[in-house]
């Protein structure tokens, strides 16, 4: 699916960035929380890419 090259670059982009962030400012937070976090942000965005990109372009009417 055309779908999934938006979606996992897109998820693992959201992941590296919420890791970052949130070992960069919020170090007294703890590590498994921080990871429930970035692993929450990661499977929201993922869902809403999947259903915002376009599944198959060549498709239309």
């Amino acid at each position: 699916m055309r779908a999934f090259k938006f979606v996992i670059p897109m998820v693992l982009l959201v992941g590296g960035v919420a890791w970052v962030m949130l070992n960069k400012n919020f170090t007294d937070v703890p590590v498994m929380s921080r990871f429930y976090i970035t692993l929450g942000a990661m499977v929201l965005s993922g869902v809403i890419s999947f259903f915002l990109f376009p599944k198959d372009e060549g498709k239309r009417r």
